[in-house]
């Protein structure tokens, strides 16, 4: 993106998409293109491959700490209903016990803080995700379908503050890539 006057221009090219035949060659064009000063990059492979996430720099702690405030919420939240419950809507007593006997809440309140962090885990990363995505502009790279079979894809996106389409696309067929293209939006 660039600015003509006080007009966003939106470039037409999303990146620079390039083809590998294995996971290590993809791994290695990601720890060069690191290195070489790309930031703004993904990877695309048919299995999840270990350490490629942090070569290419994609670090995201917010999922975790969502999931610990929602477990600290479903803790609180059982705790809470267990409590309310026992001690002011229907007390009961059983057994001589005090109505507010936590040792029996507890299984409970475990259950309620697994649950809630299990619930917002998957809805965070759903959301954090950008889901649901019906269109994505790397669908028009060449050959992208078969990143779900047998193909291993690292693309450079224009946003990168050392993109340049000719540049980077001489830089990726250095790394050994089979294929090397430009993506359009």
């Amino acid at each position: 993106m660039h600015t003509e006057g006080n007009v966003l221009v939106q470039s037409p090219i999303y990146g620079v998409i390039a083809e590998f035949h294995d996971p290590d060659m993809l791994m290695s064009a990601a720890e060069r293109a690191r290195e070489a000063g790309y930031r703004r990059m993904d990877a695309y492979s048919p299995f999840p491959i270990h350490g490629l996430a942090e070569t290419i720099g994609f670090e995201d702690a917010r999922i975790p700490w969502l999931a610990f405030g929602g477990g600290i919420f479903g803790a609180v939240s059982g705790f809470m209903l267990l409590t309310w419950v026992s001690v002011i809507d229907y007390p009961w007593n059983v057994g001589g016990r005090p109505l507010l006997s936590w040792p029996q809440f507890i299984p409970i309140t475990f259950e309620c803080t697994i649950l809630f962090a299990a619930l917002t885990a998957f809805g965070s990363q759903f959301f954090l995700n950008g889901l649901p995505k019906p269109y994505d502009p790397i669908f028009n790279a060449r050959n992208f379908d078969r990143a779900s079979q047998d193909g291993f894809f690292l693309c450079i996106e224009a946003e990168d503050m050392k993109f340049d389409v000719e540049e980077t696309q001489a830089f990726l067929r250095t790394l050994g890539a089979d294929d090397v293209s430009p993506v359009e939006r």
